[in-house]
Protein backbone atom coordinates (compact mmCIF):
# COMPACT_ATOMS: atom_id res chain seq x y z
CA UNK A 1 0.00 0.00 0.00
CA UNK A 2 3.17 2.32 0.22
CA UNK A 3 3.83 2.46 -3.03
CA UNK A 4 0.63 3.54 -4.78
CA UNK A 5 0.58 6.52 -1.68
CA UNK A 6 4.30 7.49 -2.98
CA UNK A 7 3.42 7.53 -6.38
CA UNK A 8 -0.16 9.34 -5.58
CA UNK A 9 2.11 12.41 -3.67
CA UNK A 10 5.00 12.34 -6.40
CA UNK A 11 2.04 12.81 -8.83
CA UNK A 12 0.52 15.92 -6.98
CA UNK A 13 4.66 16.98 -6.39
CA UNK A 14 4.80 16.81 -9.76
CA UNK A 15 1.78 19.07 -10.73
CA UNK A 16 2.66 21.89 -7.84
CA UNK A 17 6.10 21.76 -9.76
CA UNK A 18 4.12 22.18 -12.98
CA UNK A 19 1.88 25.03 -12.37
CA UNK A 20 4.81 26.77 -9.94
CA UNK A 21 6.35 26.94 -13.39
CA UNK A 22 3.96 27.79 -15.73
CA UNK A 23 2.90 30.81 -13.05
CA UNK A 24 6.46 31.66 -13.34
CA UNK A 25 6.67 31.63 -16.67
CA UNK A 26 3.27 33.64 -16.81
CA UNK A 27 4.78 36.33 -14.64
CA UNK A 28 7.88 36.66 -17.42
CA UNK A 29 6.48 36.69 -20.19
CA UNK A 30 4.10 39.81 -21.35
CA UNK A 31 0.65 40.01 -23.40
CA UNK A 32 0.96 41.88 -26.26
CA UNK A 33 -0.15 44.64 -24.15
CA UNK A 34 2.48 44.82 -22.70
CA UNK A 35 1.36 44.03 -19.29
CA UNK A 36 2.02 40.24 -17.72
CA UNK A 37 0.84 37.39 -18.47
CA UNK A 38 0.05 36.28 -15.38
CA UNK A 39 -0.81 39.85 -14.13
CA UNK A 40 -3.61 39.86 -16.83
CA UNK A 41 -5.12 36.42 -16.16
CA UNK A 42 -5.24 37.04 -12.25
CA UNK A 43 -7.01 40.49 -13.06
CA UNK A 44 -9.32 39.18 -15.53
CA UNK A 45 -10.55 36.36 -13.19
CA UNK A 46 -10.89 38.77 -10.24
CA UNK A 47 -12.52 41.47 -12.67
CA UNK A 48 -15.24 38.63 -12.97
CA UNK A 49 -15.84 38.00 -9.41
CA UNK A 50 -16.15 41.39 -9.05
CA UNK A 51 -18.58 42.32 -12.21
CA UNK A 52 -20.84 39.24 -10.77
CA UNK A 53 -20.22 40.61 -7.16
CA UNK A 54 -21.61 43.95 -8.38
CA UNK A 55 -24.24 42.57 -10.07
CA UNK A 56 -26.05 40.91 -7.37
CA UNK A 57 -24.90 43.72 -5.50
CA UNK A 58 -26.79 46.26 -7.51
CA UNK A 59 -29.87 44.15 -7.81
CA UNK A 60 -30.25 43.97 -4.18
CA UNK A 61 -29.79 47.76 -4.31
CA UNK A 62 -32.93 48.50 -7.03
CA UNK A 63 -34.70 45.53 -5.12
CA UNK A 64 -34.60 47.18 -1.53
CA UNK A 65 -35.05 51.02 -3.33
CA UNK A 66 -37.92 49.73 -4.71
CA UNK A 67 -39.54 48.13 -1.82
CA UNK A 68 -38.98 51.26 0.08
CA UNK A 69 -40.25 53.76 -2.43
CA UNK A 70 -43.14 50.85 -2.92
CA UNK A 71 -43.78 51.23 1.01
CA UNK A 72 -43.10 55.09 0.80
CA UNK A 73 -45.95 55.43 -2.50
CA UNK A 74 -48.11 52.97 -0.01
CA UNK A 75 -48.14 55.52 2.85
CA UNK A 76 -48.66 58.82 0.59
CA UNK A 77 -51.94 56.84 -0.81
CA UNK A 78 -53.05 56.36 1.90
CA UNK A 79 -52.61 59.56 3.36
CA UNK A 80 -54.41 60.91 -0.05
CA UNK A 81 -57.12 57.91 0.19
CA UNK A 82 -58.11 59.98 4.20
CA UNK A 83 -57.36 63.87 2.42
CA UNK A 84 -59.79 63.06 0.27
CA UNK A 85 -62.53 61.52 2.36
CA UNK A 86 -62.03 63.93 4.56
CA UNK A 87 -62.76 66.90 1.78
CA UNK A 88 -65.69 64.56 0.42
CA UNK A 89 -67.52 64.92 3.87
CA UNK A 90 -66.38 68.33 3.82
CA UNK A 91 -67.65 69.26 0.24
CA UNK A 92 -70.81 66.67 1.45
CA UNK A 93 -71.43 69.22 4.32
CA UNK A 94 -71.21 72.55 2.68
CA UNK A 95 -73.84 71.06 0.10
CA UNK A 96 -76.32 69.96 2.77
CA UNK A 97 -75.68 73.52 3.91
CA UNK A 98 -76.39 75.54 0.37
CA UNK A 99 -79.36 72.80 -0.03
CA UNK A 100 -80.49 74.19 4.10
CA UNK A 101 -80.31 77.73 3.18
CA UNK A 102 -82.04 76.96 -0.37
CA UNK A 103 -84.84 75.45 1.66
CA UNK A 104 -85.34 77.99 4.31
CA UNK A 105 -85.24 81.15 1.65
CA UNK A 106 -87.91 79.39 -0.04
CA UNK A 107 -89.60 78.84 3.32
CA UNK A 108 -89.37 82.65 4.24
CA UNK A 109 -90.65 83.54 0.49
CA UNK A 110 -93.78 81.53 1.44
CA UNK A 111 -94.03 83.09 4.87
CA UNK A 112 -93.66 86.86 3.35
CA UNK A 113 -95.73 86.28 0.77
CA UNK A 114 -98.79 83.75 2.63
CA UNK A 115 -99.45 87.08 5.07
CA UNK A 116 -100.40 84.43 7.69
CA UNK A 117 -99.08 84.64 11.10
CA UNK A 118 -96.59 81.26 11.14
CA UNK A 119 -94.52 79.06 13.25
CA UNK A 120 -91.58 77.77 11.71
CA UNK A 121 -90.80 74.05 12.62
CA UNK A 122 -88.57 71.42 11.77
CA UNK A 123 -89.72 67.45 10.85
CA UNK A 124 -88.28 65.41 13.95
CA UNK A 125 -90.12 62.19 12.96
CA UNK A 126 -92.66 60.39 11.19
CA UNK A 127 -95.02 57.72 11.62
CA UNK A 128 -94.10 53.91 12.39
CA UNK A 129 -96.71 52.03 9.57
CA UNK A 130 -97.91 53.26 6.41
CA UNK A 131 -101.63 53.19 7.63
CA UNK A 132 -101.16 56.58 9.55
CA UNK A 133 -99.35 58.84 7.42
CA UNK A 134 -97.89 61.58 10.14
CA UNK A 135 -94.88 63.43 10.69
CA UNK A 136 -93.62 65.08 14.27
CA UNK A 137 -92.51 68.66 14.36
CA UNK A 138 -90.34 69.99 16.96
CA UNK A 139 -92.82 73.09 17.93
CA UNK A 140 -95.77 72.37 19.93
CA UNK A 141 -98.29 74.67 22.17
CA UNK A 142 -95.75 76.73 24.15
CA UNK A 143 -94.63 77.77 20.18
CA UNK A 144 -98.54 78.69 19.81
CA UNK A 145 -99.03 75.65 17.91
CA UNK A 146 -102.56 74.29 18.39
CA UNK A 147 -105.22 71.23 16.64
CA UNK A 148 -106.48 71.81 13.42
CA UNK A 149 -104.36 73.95 11.99
CA UNK A 150 -102.76 73.94 8.47
CA UNK A 151 -99.45 72.63 7.74
CA UNK A 152 -97.88 74.30 5.21
CA UNK A 153 -94.37 73.91 2.84
CA UNK A 154 -92.86 75.81 0.09
CA UNK A 155 -94.51 73.50 -2.65
CA UNK A 156 -97.90 73.48 -1.19
CA UNK A 157 -99.98 71.98 1.62
CA UNK A 158 -98.44 69.16 3.84
CA UNK A 159 -101.39 68.31 6.33
CA UNK A 160 -102.76 69.94 9.83
CA UNK A 161 -102.02 69.57 13.55
CA UNK A 162 -103.75 66.78 15.32
CA UNK A 163 -102.05 66.37 18.37
CA UNK A 164 -99.96 69.25 19.55
CA UNK A 165 -98.36 68.97 22.86
CA UNK A 166 -96.10 70.99 24.98
CA UNK A 167 -93.00 71.17 22.70
CA UNK A 168 -94.23 68.53 19.61
CA UNK A 169 -97.06 68.10 17.85
CA UNK A 170 -98.23 65.40 15.28
CA UNK A 171 -99.28 66.46 11.85
CA UNK A 172 -101.10 64.27 9.86
CA UNK A 173 -100.64 64.60 5.74
CA UNK A 174 -102.74 64.91 3.17
CA UNK A 175 -102.30 61.37 2.32
CA UNK A 176 -103.27 59.98 5.01
CA UNK A 177 -106.59 57.93 4.48
CA UNK A 178 -108.54 59.76 6.81
CA UNK A 179 -107.40 63.45 5.99
CA UNK A 180 -109.55 65.64 3.31
CA UNK A 181 -109.33 69.38 2.40
CA UNK A 182 -111.81 71.12 0.33
CA UNK A 183 -110.04 72.03 -2.75
CA UNK A 184 -110.86 73.24 -6.07
CA UNK A 185 -109.35 73.49 -9.91
CA UNK A 186 -106.82 76.66 -10.21
CA UNK A 187 -107.63 76.58 -13.96
CA UNK A 188 -111.88 76.26 -14.35
CA UNK A 189 -113.07 76.89 -10.44
CA UNK A 190 -114.55 73.56 -10.25
CA UNK A 191 -114.91 72.42 -6.22
CA UNK A 192 -114.74 68.72 -4.82
CA UNK A 193 -113.25 67.27 -1.92
CA UNK A 194 -109.62 65.89 -1.85
CA UNK A 195 -109.16 63.10 -0.06
CA UNK A 196 -105.88 61.12 1.19
CA UNK A 197 -105.65 57.39 0.04
CA UNK A 198 -102.91 56.33 2.39
CA UNK A 199 -100.57 55.57 -0.54
CA UNK A 200 -98.53 58.59 -2.67
CA UNK A 201 -101.66 59.38 -4.19
CA UNK A 202 -104.87 61.68 -3.65
CA UNK A 203 -108.29 61.84 -4.84
CA UNK A 204 -110.58 64.56 -5.83
CA UNK A 205 -114.11 63.22 -5.34
CA UNK A 206 -117.56 64.78 -5.29
CA UNK A 207 -116.67 66.27 -8.56
CA UNK A 208 -119.83 66.92 -10.88
CA UNK A 209 -120.26 65.27 -14.13
CA UNK A 210 -120.13 68.40 -16.14
CA UNK A 211 -116.79 69.63 -14.19
CA UNK A 212 -114.31 70.96 -16.37
CA UNK A 213 -111.40 69.43 -15.18
CA UNK A 214 -108.43 67.21 -17.09
CA UNK A 215 -104.83 65.58 -16.66
CA UNK A 216 -102.23 68.50 -15.93
CA UNK A 217 -104.82 70.66 -14.10
CA UNK A 218 -103.31 72.33 -10.95
CA UNK A 219 -105.65 71.94 -7.05
CA UNK A 220 -105.72 74.08 -4.70
CA UNK A 221 -107.18 74.63 -1.97
CA UNK A 222 -110.54 76.51 -1.64
CA UNK A 223 -110.43 77.53 2.52
CA UNK A 224 -114.34 76.67 3.07
CA UNK A 225 -113.35 73.89 5.32
CA UNK A 226 -112.06 76.54 8.01
CA UNK A 227 -108.67 74.62 8.31
CA UNK A 228 -106.86 75.40 5.34
CA UNK A 229 -106.10 78.63 3.13
CA UNK A 230 -107.12 79.52 0.16
CA UNK A 231 -105.06 79.39 -2.98
CA UNK A 232 -102.36 76.56 -2.02
CA UNK A 233 -101.12 73.80 -4.16
CA UNK A 234 -102.65 70.84 -3.19
CA UNK A 235 -101.98 68.42 -6.16
CA UNK A 236 -101.87 68.12 -10.22
CA UNK A 237 -104.27 66.24 -11.63
CA UNK A 238 -102.85 62.67 -13.36
CA UNK A 239 -106.10 61.11 -14.37
CA UNK A 240 -109.79 61.60 -14.22
CA UNK A 241 -112.40 58.59 -13.73
CA UNK A 242 -116.02 58.64 -14.04
CA UNK A 243 -117.31 57.27 -10.16
CA UNK A 244 -120.77 57.35 -11.45
CA UNK A 245 -124.04 58.74 -13.39
CA UNK A 246 -123.34 62.37 -12.00
CA UNK A 247 -119.66 62.14 -10.23
CA UNK A 248 -116.41 62.10 -11.51
CA UNK A 249 -113.03 61.42 -9.53
CA UNK A 250 -109.47 62.83 -10.35
CA UNK A 251 -106.65 61.05 -8.71
CA UNK A 252 -104.01 63.79 -8.04
CA UNK A 253 -100.00 63.63 -7.22
CA UNK A 254 -99.33 65.73 -4.16
CA UNK A 255 -97.73 69.08 -4.46
CA UNK A 256 -95.71 68.27 -1.60
CA UNK A 257 -93.18 65.32 -1.65
CA UNK A 258 -93.96 63.82 2.05
CA UNK A 259 -90.59 62.06 2.04
CA UNK A 260 -88.32 65.10 1.61
CA UNK A 261 -90.24 67.02 4.13
CA UNK A 262 -87.93 68.61 6.91
CA UNK A 263 -89.48 72.29 7.31
CA UNK A 264 -92.66 73.61 7.52
CA UNK A 265 -94.43 76.87 8.42
CA UNK A 266 -97.47 75.87 11.13
CA UNK A 267 -100.25 78.60 10.47
CA UNK A 268 -101.36 80.29 13.69
CA UNK A 269 -104.76 81.05 12.68
CA UNK A 270 -107.64 80.68 15.79
CA UNK A 271 -109.08 76.90 14.47
CA UNK A 272 -112.54 76.82 14.26
CA UNK A 273 -114.52 74.27 15.30
CA UNK A 274 -114.42 70.58 13.41
CA UNK A 275 -116.87 69.92 11.62
CA UNK A 276 -118.79 67.11 13.33
CA UNK A 277 -119.62 69.36 16.00
CA UNK A 278 -121.51 71.96 14.28
CA UNK A 279 -124.89 69.64 13.88
CA UNK A 280 -125.00 69.07 17.97
CA UNK A 281 -125.01 72.95 18.23
CA UNK A 282 -127.48 73.56 15.92
CA UNK A 283 -129.49 71.10 17.69
CA UNK A 284 -128.70 72.48 21.24
CA UNK A 285 -130.09 76.27 19.77
CA UNK A 286 -133.27 74.90 18.83
CA UNK A 287 -134.27 72.67 21.61
CA UNK A 288 -133.45 76.10 23.82
CA UNK A 289 -135.93 77.81 21.51
CA UNK A 290 -138.77 75.39 21.84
Amino acid sequence: MALPDIRERAGYLFLAVVVGHIILISAQVNSRSGIPLLQAVVFGAFSRVQETAAAVVGVGRSFWQNYVDLRRARGENADLRHRNAELQARLQQQRSQVEESVRLHQLLELRETAQLATTAAQVIGGSATPDFRTVTIDKGRRDGVRAYTAVLAPAGIVGCVVTPSRGTAKVQLLVDRNAAIAALVERSRAQGIVMGTGEDLLRMEYLAATSDIKAGDTIVSSGIDGIYPKGFPVGRVERVERAGSGVKTAILRPAVDFYALEEVLVVQTPPQAPAPAAPEQRVSRNEGGK
